[in-house]
């Protein structure tokens, strides 16, 4: 359904119309007026009935005309007249079963009633009335969320400042067709209506101040909502929603609350110009700020790699004095090293040339006391041996060719002992033999000895 054009207030009505009629008023209002309820006219009568009585007229007298005349003149009448009276009879038949169809669009309800008295409800499609005197009375639009435009004049404020018109627009829905025909109708909901809302809205506007009015606009009429539905609900009428699109003040309040606009408005500006000339100046200071951090950061990286550079030369020198010092150090440790060592080679060769003096010592005390028995062995061979001649003394053998033979004997016997004493295995020892002996033996054991010692200092 069509809201009504413009602000004013929307009237709600019932109308009177044909069948044909009844989408349109529905859908479009008529002449501005909202149309929920029509009432269809019923142009079904009895009229069928003339059909009917001349029918059964005509079979009557085609009955009457075939007792009467008989034969083939009472046939002649009889037979058009019964063929004319079934034909009314059935034409009054089909006007009967067609004047009886009805038909209920979708989203509309029908309110059926029998002899004025209402009876039941007829959903969308066609239904059959074939009693006479039952009839369809309304028609309810019970699907569409009707809108309603209901502006109420001077409504008072808290400080009882009168509006000069709050703008209400809501939407309603007819739940119960026969609630709300049989109850209140069209009309007078018009009325119940507009006097709710303007009730609900005079309520709502005394609790707001006059200068918060506005801001009535688009808020929360959840509870005026709940008001009417409270108010109406026994009509079978639904609100569906609500809302305050616009509210009018005074013309001198909304002068002044122009002006105070005006001057909040230049207030704003102000601030804005204020606002912007802060955030140049902060952005002026931010950014010499920032000049002043860059500066400062790069003579602190200038800092950094002076210091970097001092700690680097000072890591250098005391490298290189530490270098120093490890050199100087080593050279003495070497030097004390080298020098030690010298000194333990020297005790090592002083001891040794000791011992090496005390074996050379016993060797030439071994050497003189051999040479001396070779001395005295070559002495002893070459100094005279007596040779003693024995005799008994009682033989008295003192001739002349015994003294001749023992003077030939002795050259053979004294070249034949030498022999014996240089080479010959049946010699004799003799003194010089067995002290050379024990020369080589005390020389043996001062080998030994010496041995000894050197794998002692070895394995020290």
């Amino acid at each position: 359904m069509s809201q009504p054009i413009g602000r004013g207030t929307s009237t709600i009505k019932e109308s009177l119309a044909s069948w044909g009629d009844i989408a349109r008023l529905l859908r479009g209002g008529d002449q501005g007026a909202l149309v929920p309820v029509v009432i269809p006219r019923d142009s079904r009568g009895l009229k069928w009935m003339t059909l009917v009585w001349i029918g059964l007229y005509l079979i009557l007298a085609a009955l009457v005309a075939a007792l009467a005349f008989g034969g083939v003149v009472g046939a002649l009448v009889a037979v058009p007249a019964l063929l004319l009276g079934v034909v009314a009879v059935v034409l009054a038949l089909l006007w009967w079963w067609r004047s009886s169809i009805v038909e209920i669009e979708q989203g509309t309800t029908g309110v059926l009633t029998k002899f004025g008295a209402i009876v039941s409800e007829l959903g969308p499609g066609r239904h059959y009335l074939w009693h006479p005197w039952t009839r369809v009375d309304f028609v309810v639009d019970t699907s569409t969320e009707i809108p309603y435009n209901a502006p109420v004049l001077a409504c008072p404020t808290k400080e009882n400042v009168p509006l000069k018109s709050i703008e209400f627009f809501l939407k309603f829905r007819i739940t119960n067709a026969v609630d709300f025909v049989r109850t209140i109708g069209a009309s007078n909901f018009d009325l119940v209506l507009s006097n709710a809302v303007q009730d609900a809205i005079r309520q709502r506007s005394r609790q707001v101040q006059t200068e918060n009015a506005y801001d009535l606009r688009g808020s929360d009429v959840a509870d005026m909502q709940d008001l009417l539905n409270r108010q109406l609900s026994r009509y079978g009428v639904q609100i569906m929603g609500c809302n305050i699109p616009d509210v009018q003040l005074p013309n001198q309040y909304q002068q002044h609350l122009s002006t105070r606009e005006r001057v909040a408005k230049e207030l704003v500006a102000y601030e804005q110009e204020w606002e912007l000339t802060r955030k140049r100046r902060i952005d002026t200071l931010l950014m010499d700020i920032e000049r002043s951090k860059k500066t400062r950061d790069a003579k602190i990286v200038e800092v950094n790699a002076a210091l970097n550079q001092a700690r680097k030369d000072v890591a250098q020198m005391l490298e290189e004095q530490e270098t120093e010092a490890q050199r100087v150090r080593y050279e003495i440790e070497t030097r004390g090293r080298t020098n030690l060592v010298a000194a333990t080679n020297e005790a090592t060769a002083q001891r040794r040339l000791a011992t090496a003096y005390r074996d050379n010592r016993a060797m030439l005390q071994y050497e003189l006391a051999r040479r001396r028995l070779d001395v005295g062995a070559k002495l002893a061979e070459r100094a005279p041996q007596p040779v003693v001649v024995r005799t008994d003394p009682g033989s008295g053998d003192t001739s002349a060719l015994s003294t001749l033979l023992l003077a030939q004997l002795l050259p053979g016997i004294g070249e034949r002992r030498p022999r014996g004493l240089d080479g010959g295995a049946s010699a004799p020892r003799t003194g010089s033999q067995e002290t050379a002996q024990q020369l080589r033996g005390s020389l043996a054991d001062a080998a030994r000895h010496q041995q000894r010692l050197q794998e002692q200092r070895r394995d020290s």
